[in-house]
């Protein structure tokens, strides 16, 4: 799109919006209906055509364009052609390789799921070996969507099943990829219990339908009091500025209003709960971020993160906006807790990703960030929505990585994750209503508070085989608005 002004929604996912070149990603203004820039006028969305769409714009926005190949095999199917694009895509020995690019035949449904939006149960699980050595796997609920149809079917967090649609789950990929391969229908669920200290299978069966469901990123927010500490405790699961379709920012709203009541209450510690936040729009962790920062209201300018794209989008850019194009400067709201906080903690495990982890890096240069829980996912690039909004017969809709974020101190040294501050293992099996005092992910927080917690929690072996996660497109997202070109 060196064309025309496009408009593209980029997801960290972290991703690019542009119709041209708007500013950067994340800091003006919420997500918007991405659009992008045709390659012709066809009106016959052949696999021809399709490829040469996706080539053109991937050698415009791509953060890796000058490692694409010089004759790809444009005789590939659309998403085969996508994936032989992408920087070291199967080099698993490389950990910085694009691991997070990807593409959906239906632009439509990938624009839903950045905004919560899918035809799901409400299930949220991950997935755990029986016993240690063991092949055999079940799938332990680790929480379940307020009013959707696993809600309603009475299913609930520690809920163990073995089987889905009579299919026994087990360590094989193969196995995994065929349980779960389509959660738009009716799922039937085998469920398993703990018995004597082991995992027994059990004759209990229910049986759910999936629905259009729009997911509240905002799970659960309380404050506890502990001697001369108000604790405030957030549980956050999406960064989602307003339900799909809205054009609001009621979700960002409501994050306003919860500080406001935090503020009210006097809170002086904050735990954030990104166990299961996987990212999202990054506006949405910007007013995060803003409203937990210390030492910057009433300043302007003050950096959360910076950009870099490639050095095509690079020139662009600054040319036409400056050096603003490439920074997410810190909101000032009149909600924020910064100067009652001296720290933040937030809640980790391997499902914590992208946009969760901009928080944390982006607040780093302004109070100590103390992480429990396990490490982060490790991802500090973002991504872009691209469709193709003059040949409708085009349905495709792709999230290639289009650029690298660092926050004010310009560090971005994360790709592998954030260690934790003190190591803490989720109990499957006997997981805790979320927010209850004795889940040890709180209460070692809390602890720590305290000075009572060194920097590891005994725990067994991890018997983690993946999560609901790896079933979802959208999962381990960043998304931002890119500067108009």
């Amino acid at each position: 799109m060196i064309r025309k002004p496009i408009l593209l929604q980029l997801s960290l996912l972290l991703a690019l919006a542009g119709s041209g070149l708007l500013t950067s990603c994340k800091k003006n203004t919420d997500v918007v209906n991405p659009v992008t820039t045709p390659t012709s006028s066809s009106t016959t969305a052949t696999d021809s055509y399709v490829n040469n769409w996706i080539l053109t714009n991937m050698k415009d926005y791509y953060y890796w364009t000058d490692k694409i190949p010089a004759n790809p095999d444009k005789t590939l199917k659309p998403a085969d052609f996508f994936y032989s694009l992408l920087y070291d895509y199967g080099n698993t020995a490389n950990t910085q390789r694009d691991r997070f690019s990807w593409i959906q035949e239906s632009a439509t449904e990938l624009q839903a799921l950045l905004s919560g939006e899918s035809k799901t149960t409400g299930l949220d699980f991950t997935l755990v070996r029986t016993a240690e050595g063991s092949t055999d796997v079940v799938g332990v609920v680790t929480y379940v969507l307020p009013g959707s149809p696993a809600d309603k079917a009475g299913i609930k967090r520690n809920d163990m099943f073995f089987s889905v649609n009579g299919i026994t789950l087990t360590t094989d990929q193969a196995t995994l990829n065929k349980a779960f391969a389509d959660e738009s229908v009716t799922q039937t669920y085998g469920f398993a219990s703990v018995q004597n200290g082991a995992i027994v299978k059990t004759a209990v069966t229910k049986s759910v339908t999936p629905v259009v469901f729009q997911e509240d990123p905002i799970f659960k927010d309380s404050v506890y009091t502990d001697g001369s500490r108000k604790i405030a405790y957030l549980m956050y699961n999406q960064f989602v500025p307003g339900p799909n379709g809205s054009g609001t920012t009621a979700y960002d709203n409501r994050l306003d209003a919860i500080f406001g009541k935090f503020k009210a209450q006097g809170v002086n510690e904050l735990i954030l709960d990104l166990r299961y936040n996987g990212g999202g729009a990054v506006t949405s962790a910007t007013k995060l971020a803003s409203l937990i920062v210390k030492g910057v209201n009433g300043q302007t300018k003050v950096p959360f993160g910076r950009s870099e794209y490639n050095s095509l989008l690079t020139a662009a850019y600054r040319q036409q906006y400056g050096d603003d194009a490439f920074y997410y400067y810190f909101d000032n709201p009149a909600n924020n807790i910064g100067s009652q906080l001296s720290r933040v903690y937030v809640m980790t495990t391997r499902r914590t990703a992208s946009a969760s982890e901009l928080v944390i890096n982006g607040l780093r240069p302004f109070m100590t960030v103390n992480t429990i829980g396990s490490t982060s996912y490790g991802k500090n690039v973002g991504s872009q929505t691209i469709t193709d909004k003059k040949n409708k017969d085009n349905k495709w809709g792709m999230q290639p990585i289009v650029l690298k974020i660092f926050n004010k101190n310009n560090e971005s040294d994360y790709s592998t994750g954030f260690v934790p501050t003190v190591a803490v293992s989720e109990p499957y099996g006997a997981l805790v209503p979320i927010g209850d005092l004795r889940d040890p992910f709180l209460a070692t927080a809390i602890n720590h508070m305290k000075g009572l917690t060194g920097g590891r929690i005994a725990a067994g072996p991890d018997l983690t085989v993946g999560s609901s996660d790896a079933f979802r497109p959208n999962a381990n997202n960043m998304y931002v608005e890119l500067p108009k070109r």
